[in-house]
Order: C-alpha cells, then structure tokens, then sequence
C-alpha cells in the first residue's frame, strides 16, 4: 500500500514540530549541517517551504524569492512553525493534490510532495543536530525519502540543492543513507 503524501508529512511533522519548539533563543546564531544557514536562516527557510508547498499542493505558483524572515518578524515563530506545517498536512490531503502536476515546472505533483517531505525530514535533522536535541525519524518516511530522493539527486545536485554524496559504510542506516544522498554527512557534530 503506498502512503499519502499527507500521511507522511503528518509523521514526518510529528517529529519536527517538537525540534523547533525545542529550539532556544541562544542557538539561533549556531551553525547547522547545512552549511549556507545558521539555525535562525534555517527555521526561515524551513517556515518559507512549508508555506509554499501549500500552494504547491494546491496547484498555485510559489514564490521562494521573497525574503524568509519568521524568527526575527515578530509573533511566536515556533508555534507558527507548527500552526503552518499542520495547514501544510492539510493542503496535501486535499482532493486532487497528489494527481497532475504542479508547480513551475510542472513535476508531478507526488514528486513536488516527496521534496517537501525531504526538506521537513532532513531540515528537522539539521535543526537537532544543530541545537544537541535527538531526532528519529518515522520509518514510514525513511522508507518513503530513500529511493525518492535517490531519484531527484542528480537533478538537485545540478540545481545546487544537493551536495555531493557522503561515502558511507556497510552498516549505515537508511537514514543515514538519505542524509548522505542529500550531502551530508550523518556523524556531523557542532564544532
């Protein structure tokens, strides 16, 4: 049986809305293992995808040029963060979200669905390896984001979305497979 995009951005949220609450005002200048933001940037852009793959699922342009300012904008940032990504959940359980294409560039919408998963996963990962809080992911979206992201890699690659691959070993996880595959590295620590 395959997943819904929706049902997996819910599990995929459910462990990253409790990293961004998790976040404290005295990390926000803290470098991440996504090295052109500092959690503060981070959190941004985060906040910035969740908002615009909303309109993604709903068929409508977004509109990334737009400078992401959620944690220095005013208003509690963490609690946006969770209001958004719920309303996220909700875009993608929507009649037709998954069905067609979407976007500029007219991908197909369940592939638009698995980059917005990658990004929620991996950047929650970031976000906790950053501030020293744990992160598990759900295993339904490890299962899902492996060959998903597999799949986009080159192009992500090319667009500078994705770094180059980290060698790993034998025992990796999956996980640690899908962090690799993004660029980096799992044993990442804050120096």
């Amino acid at each position: 049986m395959t997943n819904t995009i929706s049902d997996l951005l819910e599990a995929a949220a459910e462990c990253a809305v409790p990293v961004v609450r998790g976040i404290t005002d005295d990390r926000l200048d803290d470098p991440t293992p996504c090295a052109e933001y500092d959690v503060r940037a981070l959190v941004d852009h985060l906040t910035q995808v969740v908002i615009n793959f909303q309109a993604l699922a709903a068929k409508k342009d977004a509109d990334f040029s737009v400078e992401a300012r959620f944690v220095d904008g005013g208003g509690d940032w963490r609690e946006r963060f969770a209001e958004e990504t719920a309303t996220l959940v909700g875009a993608w359980a929507a009649p037709g979200a998954e069905e067609g294409t979407t976007g500029t560039f007219g991908l197909p919408a369940r592939t638009v669905g698995h980059m917005v998963l990658g990004d929620l996963t991996v950047h929650a990962w970031d976000l906790a390896r950053a501030t020293g809080q744990e992160f598990t992911p759900s295993p339904a979206v490890v299962v899902e984001l492996g060959p998903a992201l597999d799949q986009m890699a080159p192009m992500a690659r090319k667009g500078g979305v994705f770094g180059e691959p980290v060698a790993l070993g034998e025992g990796a996880s999956a996980f640690e497979r899908v962090l690799a595959v993004t660029g980096r590295d799992p044993g990442w620590v804050r120096v």
